[in-house]
């Protein structure tokens, strides 16, 4: 897959696209082949820096009474290790915390507690504290360049399907930003499969409300 395929493909996209009462966000699609993962050996997870911010991620920090204030200056919502309790016993509340922020950032010393409340929801969901990420943290900590990295983290994951799925642009972005996104994303990939482009099988950008368009 070269940049080029990848501008002809949001340029096809932009120009079939409905105007919508929101703004779109441009997916990337890759379907991966002749990988076993029923082998724990070949399941993957990456966390991949993009060049430029697709869309604000919501962070919420677990935290001790060290990190209280340094997190509340900078992350979206701030839950106290004296607070974990209240949740552990709301698996509602817990799981629509789960859907409202996007990364979940843990002071290191109340890992164990923030397991047991928030874990059995989180864990199936992919959202606990992930030290791959740089979201667990020590309790002297500066959130700031953590919380501006995450906004341009995007994940990939081959543990239960071979279908990954990234969102790597909106609408209001330029042409280029989106296809810098798309070729970060598929090149770190690429460098994490066993056998390269031979484990592509096909490659598709769509909108939020549109139809895939392969690229590759």
């Amino acid at each position: 897959m070269e940049k080029n395929d990848v501008l002809k493909a949001i340029k096809e996209i932009r120009g079939k696209s409905k105007k919508r009462g929101f703004k779109q966000a441009f997916d990337l699609i890759l379907n991966l082949k002749g990988i076993d993962i029923k082998k724990p050996e070949n399941q993957k997870e990456l966390f991949i820096a993009l060049p430029h911010t697709p869309k604000k991620k919501k962070v919420c920090a677990l935290v001790g009474g060290e990190l209280k204030e340094e997190a509340a200056k900078v992350c979206d919502k701030v839950i106290v290790s004296d607070e974990f309790a209240i949740y552990g016993k709301d698996k509602k509340a817990v799981k629509k915390l789960s859907d409202e922020y996007d990364y979940f950032v843990a002071q290191a010393n109340v890992m164990p507690a923030a397991a047991t409340s928030f874990g059995r929801v989180f864990g199936p969901r992919g959202k606990m504290p992930n030290p791959k990420a740089g979201c667990v943290v020590p309790p002297k900590f500066l959130m700031k360049p953590l919380y501006e990295r995450l906004q341009k983290t995007a994940k990939a994951a081959w543990k239960k399907s071979l279908v990954l799925q990234a969102l790597i642009g909106t609408e209001e972005m330029t042409d280029e930003q989106i296809a810098d996104n798309a070729m970060a994303y598929y090149n770190t990939v690429l460098h994490n499969l066993p056998n390269d482009t031979n484990n592509v099988r096909a490659v598709y950008l769509k909108l939020t409300m549109g139809t895939p368009v392969r690229i590759a």
